[in-house]
């Protein structure tokens, strides 16, 4: 007796037998149930998850004489047997497109189509796979069937490809109904497998299930193709000695060993590495995506210490959770970084010689500036740790602090000052150095005239004096109240008030072109102004200003 594939033996027989894609099964479930099935559907989805076996649950639950009440075929009768196995009958056709894709091959099945089910109480179900193939001219012959189909009659239509099917056939969707099927993830697929191994009685390594799991890449077909293979070597126990020497796939050690370099920074011994793993017979493109995992592990165990990612062994979770601790989190951002980068860019699929790609990604991670925190820096200076942000003050009378003597780091400018500002000259500056909260909330051109500005307070107001016509331009309600918010958020007040003056002191203003040197002059005269012994200098020295 020949031997059946676990694939084939193991395919599911109802509807809530398909991983992963209830959203599927569960609308086709309910739609048999109340007698609300679609002429025709379109299921789209990568290969091997469920596409062609929900087509045939449902010829098996729309002919099944034992259906449940739920909508359920039974699976067991002579019925269900036969269109399960895929065999030919009068009433399920399968029809393979990618062979079948020609206009007469529509045209035939359309005559086909227009018969009557074998039995009055039975449906005509045509499932097409690989539907993509079809011309345009197979489509459009279809099309009218599709529209107005004969009375129990179903089109199932399966591709992995249905963007091919929008450009040459879109009027095709509008009369589908269209299922998207999801790829089947690592934790479902190895359910399913040692669900498979405990059928036929087989022992096996949790570990040895996610590596098949990881190289299915979201197909549970796959995922049991892959079991079968290693089965024939060892068909007592399934481990990971032989899941590698049969599927190629690199060990843990492997990737343990790579992040001891990196750590390490042992720049040379990465060439090794990559040699050994090559000797090994090793894929690199297909390490490269296995680093990348496990980058992503490590981020993940950096930032949730306490969490399980998914059904990881204590060891090997251990194991890396003692690697992921000597990586601070934003390194491994930027390491994560450059591996989606080298396939992003698309360098690595083109290349076919991919040794020096990864040597080099290797080598830049072992290169890599290790982030400090601001804090130790400080620590380390002597310094006092950075205190936290206050929140803003109530106004006070008392004059300002005295800012603190010698280093200290300057943060960058940012929408909300790290601390309240006392008196509003200051604050008026910090409002400057604003430069993005300015771009994005004043009028284009008004932004050089308040780098011009001389800033004065005066009785709980600040007065700009504005050089030339720039008066004119700061005047308006909506400017002068943006100004005045932004310039209560740098000071610390609930609010403030802004007056607008000429450069002659007086309110009609100036009448005199802006120019670089007018704006340089001001520019020194308030800096003067800002340093009672430099200006005390300039009078009695009778100095010049120059920039």
């Amino acid at each position: 007796m020949s031997y059946l594939a676990l694939a084939r033996k193991y395919r599911p027989r109802r509807f809530g037998e398909v991983a992963t894609q209830e959203h599927v099964s569960e609308t086709l479930r309910r739609a048999v149930a109340g007698g609300r099935v679609g002429h025709a559907y379109l299921f789209c989805g990568p290969r091997g998850v469920g596409k062609t076996t929900l087509a045939r649950i449902l010829a098996m639950s729309l002919n099944c004489a034992e259906r449940t009440a739920g909508g359920e075929p039974c699976g067991a009768c002579d019925n269900c047997e036969h269109i399960w196995g895929g065999h030919t009958s009068l009433d399920v056709i399968e029809i393979d497109a990618a062979s079948n894709r020609g206009v007469d091959d529509a045209r035939e099945l359309r005559a086909r189509a227009m018969l009557a089910p074998s039995e009055e109480d039975r449906y005509k179900v045509y499932i097409l796979d690989e539907a993509h193939m079809l011309t345009r001219e197979a489509w459009n012959a279809l099309l009218k069937i599709l529209e107005e189909p004969p009375p129990r009659v179903i089109f199932c239509f399966a591709t992995t490809e249905a963007r091919r099917i929008q450009q040459s056939a879109s009027p095709i969707l509008s009369r589908c109904q269209r299922f998207d099927f999801r790829r089947i993830g690592t934790d479902d697929i190895m359910k399913r497998l040692g669900e498979v191994l405990e059928a036929e009685g087989i022992g096996f390594d949790s570990e040895a299930l996610r590596a098949i799991a990881r190289k299915a890449n979201g197909g549970m077909r796959d995922g049991l193709s892959l079991l079968d293979q290693v089965l024939a070597l060892s068909d007592r126990e399934v481990k990971v000695d032989a899941v590698v020497r049969v599927l190629g796939v690199v060990a843990e050690e492997r990737y343990l060993q790579i992040l001891d370099l990196i750590l390490e920074r042992r720049h040379g011994a990465v060439f090794d590495f990559v040699e050994e793993l090559l000797d090994e017979g090793h894929d690199l493109v297909e390490f490269y995506h296995g680093l990348a995992e496990r980058l992503r592990l490590l981020l993940r165990l950096a930032l949730d210490p306490d969490g399980t990612p998914g059904t990881m062994s204590g060891e090997l979770r251990e194991a890396y959770a003692h690697r992921a601790a000597g990586f601070a989190p934003g390194d491994l951002v930027r390491m994560l970084a450059m591996a989606s980068g080298l396939e992003a860019d698309g360098s690595l699929r083109r290349t076919g010689r991919p040794r020096v790609m990864v040597e080099m990604l290797l080598l830049r991670m072992s290169y890599l500036d290790r982030t400090v925190e601001l804090e130790d820096i400080i620590r380390s200076l002597g310094g006092a740790p950075v205190p936290e942000p206050a929140p803003p003050a109530a106004p006070s009378a008392s004059p300002a602090a005295k800012p603190p003597q010698g280093p200290s780091p300057q943060p960058r400018p940012s929408r909300r000052p790290a601390a309240p500002v006392a008196d509003l000259a200051s604050a008026w500056r910090a409002l400057l150095d604003d430069r993005e909260r300015l771009a994005k909330t004043l009028p284009r051109g008004v932004t050089p005239f308040l780098q011009g500005a001389v800033a004065r307070e005066s009785d709980g107001t600040l007065v700009l004096e504005i050089p030339g016509p720039g008066k004119a331009r700061l005047q308006p309600p909506q400017v002068l109240r943006v100004l005045e918010e932004g310039l209560a958020l740098h000071a610390g007040r609930d609010s403030v008030k802004i007056s607008i003056v000429g450069s002659d002191g007086d309110e009609g203003g100036g009448s005199g072109r802006v120019t670089q040197d007018s704006v340089r002059r001001t520019r020194l005269q308030e800096l003067v102004r800002q340093a009672p012994h430099l200006e005390r200098a300039v009078d009695e020295l009778e100095l010049d200003l120059v920039d």
